[in-house]
């Protein structure tokens, strides 16, 4: 009776505070979470996998030894990405990273994924997380961790500097700010290890490279890359 009459008020509430389509800002019909049907049915996804070349691997030629990348969603400027991205980020919806992760990571696993032994999200500043209360690329790497099978390490990489966005910068000016802002932690032990690191955007790869480059000198570590979304160059 009491689950009926939550059942009740819940479907209430959404009657008369309908959810928006973090897309489109569309009222979301029932069944719907997050997107509408049309904007699910229109992003962009890349298609990408860890078996064949795609342009995102040749960001990192000749820069770090980053052996496979991968990105879920094309970026473009004006489009539904950036607007769940602008959402996930700046409007305390992580729940947006945890949607996004259940749908990348089921592709994945379905696509002869390589064995990775830990996920690790590209950090924030210990000053920006706790202004922003989280990190957006937490609830979509732990999804990603749970289809993987494998173990998810929030903490296996720390930014040594609180950095200004860099949106605007030029690759070379990006990948010179970036020099040794992250560091592997201490505590752990990533010898030998399969590493995925998980960011949202790329652009120019240089935070991918500058986080990559952090592991110069484990022993026996291969490195991969996954982003929830690409810049499209078109």
């Amino acid at each position: 009776m009491h689950i009926r009459f939550s059942k009740i008020l819940n479907d209430i509430h959404s009657i008369l505070v309908p959810e928006g389509c973090f897309g489109c800002n569309a009222h979301l019909s029932k069944g719907e979470r997050l997107l509408c049907t049309v904007c699910r049915n229109q992003l962009p996804l890349t298609e990408y996998n860890y078996n064949d070349e795609n342009p995102f691997d040749s960001i990192f030629y000749g820069r770090v030894p980053i052996k496979k990348a991968n990105s879920f969603l094309f970026f473009t400027e004006n489009g539904i990405v950036k607007n769940i991205i602008h959402h996930l980020k700046y409007k305390n919806q992580e729940q947006i990273g945890a949607f996004l992760g259940e749908w990348c990571g089921a592709i994945i696993s379905e696509n002869n994924p390589p064995k990775i032994d830990m996920i690790i999200p590209v950090p924030l500043h210990k000053k920006k997380l706790k202004k922003r209360g989280y990190n957006q690329v937490s609830q979509f790497a732990q999804k990603i961790a749970d289809h993987l099978n494998t173990h998810y390490e929030e903490n296996g990489l720390i930014k040594l500097k609180n950095t200004k966005t860099q949106t605007k910068k030029d690759r070379f000016f990006r990948w010179q700010s970036n020099q040794n802002l992250y560091e592997v932690n201490p505590n752990m032990s990533f010898k030998n290890k399969s590493i995925l690191l998980v960011d949202d955007v790329v652009t120019t790869g240089a935070t991918l490279e500058a986080c990559a480059k952090a592991f110069d000198n484990v022993e026996g570590v291969t490195i991969y890359a996954l982003t929830m979304a690409i810049v499209s160059k078109t």
